[in-house]
């Protein structure tokens, strides 16, 4: 009788079969063997004792800072767009907001031949609190069937009036309230640095939501609903008003301009909107690139408004080129660009640079992170974060090596305010611009046209801007 002879393979199995108990007890902890080992890789007489001493003793930013990068840097820009004045925020999350009204603030400046100007950012942001609220409530009614723990509810209860938000938030909200000039409503202590008043309000809000809840499963009519949640609105304009001041129907513009004229005109915000602004922002198109989902389509976020009423932020997913290629014709027509970045990395804003191995942590520590743009967004290492306006580029051969990028953090970091981003950060770090329509290419247009995939809530572009 022929013996059969056990492939390698069936052995293996074999083997594994009984050493499995044996797999199964080991230890997985962190071990008093492991550590010993792991200290008797370490040079501690040497230069691992250094960077242990350089490290403890000093900014890690100083210790990390590129010198050749830095060295071989300048702030000089082929094309720039001529601005006057850096915005500043303060201790909010009204970025998206100051860069919108910065990209609208050059033309109002040379319309009427001013020094400067700036819009009121506390008149926007009382209505944006306003409208979230309003839209947080009615999703709650909406969605009281679902139970609390269900994931798109875990988002929308995130933060209910959160101080961020998206180019859509802020067309939504002109295109309703309009503007004022700032001195017509200034800022308050409040509306600088909005934790506190946001804490109470989203509060307030969970327990309205609570209460909402309950009616809609006991069975409340449309009606009482309505009147109910009217009331819990009530309760957060009287807050606002508390914290912002009262935004006003209709005011008086008086201006001195460089030729010393004095001007005087009055206004609604409406008015002082269409006639001194004079832009149709629902012509400007939200283009990204997402890399992790499909180049050339359409998408929207569900859920991603602060309009009950109005939709959610939708985009034209393209890469990374041709994002810079709209950004540059568009820049070269004079018009700044509004645009989303994640600025946690590689960005100094003591010099004002943004490249790639600024701070160059892999040489010192001897790591090696390398997580592509699509790795860090699957793996929430990464999200748009800031918004800010590119307001000039440096040319060579016709080809972008840096950007020129107006900020709003006043003016005691960057250079005076303004950042150089290199083409290289572009690639890595920016995630959205916003275009005019008509400077969009046929096959851009014809994606506008075609019914969008939707997101979820949860997707790392929902995520508002601050």
């Amino acid at each position: 009788m022929l013996r059969k002879v056990l492939q390698p393979t069936a052995i293996v199995a074999i083997l594994a079969f009984f050493f499995m108990p044996n797999l199964a007890k080991s230890n997985k902890n962190v071990t008093t063997e492991m550590v010993q080992q792991f200290q008797q890789q370490l040079d501690l007489q040497g230069a691992d004792r250094a960077l242990l001493n350089a490290v403890t003793n000093t900014d890690l930013k100083q210790l990390t800072l590129n010198r050749e990068l830095f060295n071989n840097h300048n702030d000089v820009f082929s094309f720039r767009i001529k601005t006057e004045g850096i915005t500043d925020q303060k201790s909010t999350g009204r970025c998206w907001m100051f860069a919108g009204f910065n990209i609208m603030r050059p033309a109002v400046i040379k319309k009427y031949n001013l020094s400067g100007f700036e819009f009121s950012e506390t008149y926007l942001f009382f209505w944006d609190k306003l409208e979230k609220a309003n839209t947080f409530l009615e999703l709650m009614i909406e969605n009281a069937p679902k139970d609390l723990d269900d994931r798109e509810m875990h988002k929308l209860l995130e933060s209910p009036v959160a101080d961020g938000g998206w180019w859509n938030y802020f067309v939504a909200l002109i295109e309703k309230y309009g503007v004022v000039p700032k001195e017509v409503l200034p800022e308050t202590v409040t509306s600088e640095k909005s934790a506190n008043f946001t804490f109470i309000t989203d509060n307030l809000l969970r327990q309205d939501a609570l209460e909402l809840r309950q009616m809609v499963i006991a069975g409340a009519k449309e009606a009482n609903l309505l009147q109910r949640k009217s009331a819990m609105l009530a309760e957060v304009y009287r807050l606002l008003v508390y914290h912002f001041g009262l935004p006003p129907t209709n005011f008086i513009w008086k201006y001195r301009d460089k030729d010393d004229k004095v001007v005087e005109k009055s206004y609604t915000p409406q008015s002082f909107y269409q006639e001194v602004v004079g832009i149709d922002l629902s012509q400007y198109v939200t283009v990204m690139d997402h890399a992790m989902h499909p180049y050339n389509k359409y998408y929207e976020i569900n859920y991603c408004r602060n309009f009950v009423d109005q939709r959610n932020m939708n985009f034209v997913n393209l890469e990374i080129s041709r994002l810079k290629e709209l950004t540059l014709i568009t820049l070269l027509d004079s018009v700044p660009v509004w645009f989303a970045a994640d600025i946690k990395y590689d960005m100094d804003n003591k010099s004002g640079i943004m490249a790639q191995g600024i701070w160059d942590y892999p040489t010192l520590f001897r790591i090696k992170p390398d997580l592509s743009k699509k790795e860090r967004l699957l793996t929430r290492a990464s999200t748009p974060n800031h918004g800010m306006a590119f307001i000039g580029v440096d040319l060579v051969d016709g080809k972008p090596v840096k950007w020129l990028v107006e900020n709003s953090w006043g003016t005691e970091v960057g250079k005076s305010g303004l950042y150089a981003m290199y083409d290289n950060w572009f690639d890595e770090y920016v995630f959205t611009i916003i275009i005019h329509q008509s400077r969009l290419p046929k096959d851009v247009l014809d994606l506008l046209k075609t019914k969008p995939t939707i997101l979820p809530p949860w997707d790392p572009m929902m995520n508002l801007i601050p």
